[in-house]
């Protein structure tokens, strides 16, 4: 028996819920060093523990008021939601575990586009969410970043996507899987078209999304201490038998392995976003 089954027969199972999201309420304690900070304090260092550097979980909406010129952006594709095609059924059916995560997050699926200008420089970013679903990706997340390539190649401008993911959307079976060769190939058109196509892995990037487009930017980077792979460390040591290495699957392995260019603080991603931008768009067609 599979080990999520046997997490699912004992009633294990990891509820999206029970992630480390951006703390709501006055009091925050950090799951790093346990140090407890106001929610106003640590909102205002990014959602970042102002002793050992520990970056919370954020989504869309903090990231484009961080990214963005004075958090101003337009948000494309809203229309755009999901529908249960395959009347799927697990621990509740899915049109109503939609029904609940779009209530509980105010959000339409677990990827949000906008365009801004950050510093200046126009840039068109589609973030996930990983408060729905765990960030899963589905038809509407594949949709949503084949149209956002779609209107970065119209208006020329770069592409940037933020991952924050546990992997592809079981509930949508091979509709989710098939998001992961459409948006690869859609990424073909975009360096086509002589297009920058930036991509920031958060924690934690896994599953589908690391297989497919989280993996393929012309410049990949991370936050610190993310965790990046396609099957989590406790699935992969419980498969080999042995223990790994010390920081495996975490960004500073991975940087030290060849598979990101830089690693960058919450603080410092405008300006190394706006300069990678600069420099791309520089560079002769």
């Amino acid at each position: 028996m599979s080990t999520w089954f046997r997490r699912i027969k004992k009633g294990i199972q990891t509820s999206t819920t029970e992630k480390k999201e951006a703390p709501d309420g006055l009091w925050h304690k950090c799951p790093e060093c346990k140090t407890t900070y106001t929610v106003k304090e640590l909102k205002d260092n990014m959602f970042v523990c102002l002793k050992c550097n520990f970056h919370n979980r954020i989504n869309s909406r903090e990231y484009f008021e961080i990214l963005f010129d004075e958090g101003a952006c337009t948000l494309l594709f809203e229309e755009i939601a999901p529908v249960d095609k395959l009347g799927f059924v697990d621990i509740k059916p899915y049109d109503r575990r939609l029904q609940e995560a779009q209530e509980g997050t105010g959000l339409k699926d677990a990827m949000t586009v906008a365009v801004g200008d950050v510093a200046g420089k126009p840039l068109v970013v589609a973030c996930m969410n990983f408060n729905f679903i765990g960030g899963s990706m589905g038809s509407v997340v594949g949709e949503k970043i084949s149209r956002g390539i779609d209107y970065a190649i119209e208006h020329k401008m770069p592409f940037m996507i933020i991952s924050k993911s546990g992997g592809a959307r079981m509930m949508e079976s091979a509709f989710s899987l098939m998001q992961m060769a459409k948006t690869s190939a859609k990424l073909t058109r975009l360096a086509a078209a002589r297009l920058p196509y930036i991509s920031l892995m958060t924690d934690p990037t896994t599953g589908g999304v690391t297989a497919s487009y989280a993996m393929l930017g012309d410049i990949n980077i991370a936050e610190p201490k993310a965790l990046i792979g396609f099957a989590g460390p406790r699935v992969i040591k419980e498969t080999i038998k042995k223990d790994l290495p010390q920081g495996f699957q975490r960004s500073e392995f991975l940087l030290d392995h060849g598979f990101l260019d830089f690693i960058v603080d919450r603080k410092d991603l405008k300006e190394k976003i706006a300069q990678v931008v600069e420099w791309f768009m520089k560079q002769p067609a």
